[in-house]
């Protein structure tokens, strides 16, 4: 039985998150890299989440990544391991977490106590994980808790972040969507990626991005004109019920008051690092 309000864990979720993605929509890590001789925008992004996990094969990737096709996750693994070990690309990672950071949400919140007490509660919420069924969260646990308070808060987002996307995969599994299918039925809700970043980046053709839509209409969730149906409505409401009810163990052990205050906190982070260009403003959309 809950102890939150309603959809608490997810709105504390949504603020967080940014912390931690802002990473892959900034430059900073693909200069790091690409000083190191990995120059492709891809095989940065593979390198970079997928190093937790140690040299692991594009099959490992795809599988836990779920969303790129295996086309493109092959084309850079392993092969970009020999470029970039998972160590150095680690070391590559942090660096540039530092960077973003201090970029987007400037020194004085950088310093502030504010963002120290962010990183307590959300490393206080990380305590309540659980490594199991989730290889991307239980890769990134093992990993070590940086001292500096931004970066701890970072790694927390991270866990975090993991935690509930390896929940969603199970999820989108059960349901029977294909990672088109998946892209394409979040997408129609207008909180998914734009087409034109998902064809930019997942790795499909539009020939592919098309068909998987017209398996969705086939099952009557997408409309001719590529919206969502009420049975399609339903279906995205009912992943993310599901989503989060095997992700709420986090946000129950922090209890409603942390909720509440990380939630309060990492709004006004996330917020500040949206109005410092985090994010291309044409990342989200239905076209």
């Amino acid at each position: 039985m809950t102890t939150l309000p309603e959809l608490a864990a997810r709105r504390c979720y949504s603020v967080v998150n940014p912390l931690h993605s802002a990473i892959y929509f900034s430059p900073d890590f693909g200069e790091e890299l690409a000083e190191l001789g990995l120059k492709d925008g891809a095989a940065a992004y593979f390198v970079g989440r997928a190093a937790p996990m140690g040299r692991v094969g594009a099959g490992t990737v795809t599988a836990t990544f779920f969303n790129f096709s295996h086309d493109l996750v092959a084309r850079h693994i392993p092969a970009a391991w020999d470029v970039v070990s998972p160590e150095v690309a680690l070391e590559a990672r942090l660096r540039a977490a530092d960077s973003v950071l201090r970029r987007v949400l400037g020194e004085e919140v950088i310093a502030s106590k504010e963002l120290a007490e962010a990183a307590e509660l959300a490393l206080r919420a990380t305590e309540a994980c659980s490594r199991l069924a989730r290889p991307l969260y239980a890769a990134h646990a093992d990993l070590p808790v940086p001292d500096a308070p931004h970066l701890a808060l970072w790694h927390a987002a991270t866990l975090l972040r993991e935690h509930r996307g390896d929940a969603h995969l199970m999820t989108l599994v059960g349901a029977g969507l294909d990672a088109v299918e998946a892209l394409a039925s979040h997408t129609a809700t207008g909180q998914g990626m734009s087409t034109k970043w998902i064809l930019r980046t997942r790795g499909y053709s539009a020939e592919e991005w098309e068909a998987g839509r017209r398996r969705l209409r086939d099952r009557g969730l997408l409309t001719a004109d590529n919206e969502l149906t009420e049975a399609g409505e339903r279906l995205r409401r009912d992943l993310e019920a599901e989503t989060d009810r095997l992700d709420a163990a986090p946000y129950e052990h922090l209890g409603a008051e942390g909720v509440a205050r990380l939630t309060e906190l990492a709004t006004a982070f996330s917020t500040t690092a949206r109005e410092n260009g985090a994010f291309p403003a044409d990342l989200r959309g239905k076209n």
